[in-house]
């Protein structure tokens, strides 16, 4: 593996078990002594773990994992989550994506879709909170991007707080494809930082139908603040490890359940 998904799986190991030693990650990564304490030093220069003797431990904050680190995590699941989200959209719609993992991957398919190559007088639109999907795809002369105002959140890139209710009011979407840190049959969908659930409940109180991605580890968990309820959420769509039990309740409940 290359050294930014090694720098992944050591923070998660970190923050899963709240303290390693070096000889947990030599063993666990197969990588040298020395490779391992100059990575947990690289992780704490960043303040996303506490440097201990013969080991780390996890710093406060540092369960939030940066966007670019969980990047890492789950890879070959959301590729395929993203590239049936993809298939889904037509052109000349209007469509919106949160920040996350999942929703820049989901850009990322919807920007190379053949089907979606339409002429400057009906593009795609996409409306985004999300810092980073806006910048990769600004450059696609087929899609038009617009984005939220707000200010932005380091480890997710997405512009959160009031400025970006004023555009999103303004606006209407078609398909919200949200990214969620949890979702559970009963509890909805949720996310670990409020100003995120916030705005991503304004996001999709605009949209037609909303499209949870997200894949089978989040599924049947809570995180701190809900973005909406479980009647709200049209279909999600997650892979094919999910747990059947909790693809028949999301079913019950009403939710189009997509499996890939």
């Amino acid at each position: 593996m290359d050294r930014h998904q090694r720098l992944g799986l050591l923070l998660e190991l970190v923050v899963q078990r709240e303290h390693v030693r070096i000889e947990d990650i030599t063993r666990e990564l197969d990588v040298s002594p020395a490779t391992a304490r100059r990575d947990l030093d690289a992780l704490a220069q960043q303040q996303l773990i506490t440097r201990t003797r013969g080991g780390a431990a996890v710093a406060p904050g540092s369960a939030d994992l940066p966007l670019r680190y969980r990047a890492a995590r789950q890879g070959d699941q959301k590729e395929r989550i993203a590239r049936a989200a993809a298939g889904l959209v037509v052109a000349g719609q209007v469509v919106g994506l949160n920040g996350g993992t999942t929703t820049t991957e989901v850009a990322r398919e919807i920007a190379v879709q053949p089907g979606l190559q339409a002429g400057p007088s009906n593009p795609l639109v996409i409306v985004t909170n999300a810092v980073n999907i806006a910048n990769e795809l600004a450059v696609r002369s087929n899609l038009r991007v617009v984005v939220t105002g707000g200010v932005v959140r380091p480890h997710s890139y997405e512009l959160t707080g009031p400025l970006a209710g004023l555009l999103l009011g303004q606006v209407s979407l078609d398909l919200l494809f949200l990214g969620v840190d949890a979702l559970d049959p009963q509890g909805g969908a949720s996310a670990a930082d409020e100003g995120e659930a916030s705005t991503n409940a304004a996001l999709a109180d605009r949209a037609e139908r909303v499209l949870v991605v997200a894949d089978s580890t989040k599924l049947g968990r809570s995180a701190f603040a809900r973005i909406l309820p479980t009647n709200k959420v049209h279909t999600l769509i997650t892979d094919a490890d999910a747990d059947p039990g909790l693809v028949a309740a999301f079913e019950e409940a009403g939710v189009e359940v997509i499996l890939c």
